[in-house]
């Protein structure tokens, strides 16, 4: 089989079709049976083998096409795919007819798996970890892994790509210049409205995930809390019945309580509140309410991304606050 050349340089020139079409045409068998492939349109194509470390590779969120041709080179390549599902990713595999082993990793046998991967990594081994869709590490159980292997000593490389808190927001049409992630708020409704009461403040976009059985009482708990803030609700994002619902939370928790599309991956993006001066009144009862619950570190940093005061001043304000209380001032 010919050698494959630069496939990102034949992509950006147009002429990976025809060197596709060429390699596929060639049936010469290979003569390394350790050789990895990957497959485009039916072009088998080399995969060299990475060097040894972790690789971290974003996969589609939902269009397997939008995998990335590094991305493929590096599954097809590597020793081993870790994965949260191995069905959810062998359809992602088998697409491309890429054959290499793989093994689960996920939070309900991470303590388990992850001395194993380790001891790959010890070996010089190329693992590849990916989650069911999109980024590893976002909403994902993986950072244990990494930071067991980048205090080991080995390499860890990211191979970035598809990504459902991007995607969302590129197509939400609210402000992108200040993001804050939230990932999935707690199941429980009580948790939930007291972690939302703690987002009220934060000058920046929203960006939550969400189940489909759970969306309609999260809208209604955002509507209370965050008030008529103007927010879409991201569906399917990259599939055939991809929706993007934009409206004001109220409106939109009132749409889903009576019965919204609920199926499918689910993001939620909401306007950052209205901009307006934090007065000093506001920033000690925010500080009064966070020193009863963490310590001054973590108060300070709360109050400080929430009112978007430096934590120098908050620190400030937060000794002062302290000095009065001992004091038995009012």
């Amino acid at each position: 089989m010919k050698k494959k050349g630069n496939l990102a340089l034949l992509w950006r020139t147009g002429r990976l079709s025809a060197r596709l079409a060429l390699m596929a045409s060639d049936k010469t068998s290979p003569t390394d049976v350790s050789a990895r492939y990957f497959a485009i349109n039916g072009a088998q194509i080399e995969a060299k083998r990475p060097r040894g470390g972790l690789y971290l590779v974003a996969t589609p969120i939902g269009n397997l096409g939008d995998i990335t041709l590094r991305a493929l080179e590096v599954l097809a390549g590597a020793d081993v795919i870790a994965c949260e599902d191995t069905r959810v990713t062998r359809r992602l595999t088998e697409r491309y007819g890429i054959a290499t082993p793989l093994t689960p990793y996920h939070e309900h046998n991470a303590a388990e798996a992850r001395p194993r991967l380790l001891k790959r990594l010890s070996n010089c081994e190329a693992v590849a970890l990916v989650s069911d869709a999109g980024t590893p590490l976002i909403s994902d159980p993986g950072f244990k892994l990494v930071r067991a292997a980048r205090e080991a000593g080995y390499a860890v490389n990211a191979l970035p790509g598809p990504s459902a808190l991007l995607a969302a927001l590129s197509v939400a049409g609210l402000p992108t210049d200040r993001f804050f992630f939230e990932g999935f708020l707690p199941p429980k409704q009580a948790a939930r409205q007291k972690r939302i009461a703690a987002l009220v403040a934060i000058p920046a976009t929203l960006v939550l995930y969400e189940s489909g059985t759970r969306l309609a009482a999260t809208l209604a708990d955002l509507a209370t809390g965050l008030g008529p803030r103007a927010a879409a609700i991201c569906r399917e994002l990259t599939k055939l019945h991809e929706e993007v619902r934009r409206d004001d939370l109220v409106s939109l928790a009132r749409a889903y309580a009576d019965g919204g599309e609920t199926r499918g991956e689910i993001v939620i993006v909401v306007a950052p509140p209205a901009e307006q001066e934090t007065q000093a009144d506001d920033v000690d009862a925010m500080l009064r309410q966070a020193l009863a619950r963490v310590s001054v570190k973590d108060a300070v940093g709360e109050v400080a991304l929430a009112t978007g005061r430096s934590r120098r001043e908050v620190y400030q304000r937060a000794l002062e606050l302290s000095r009065d209380d001992s004091d038995g001032t009012p």
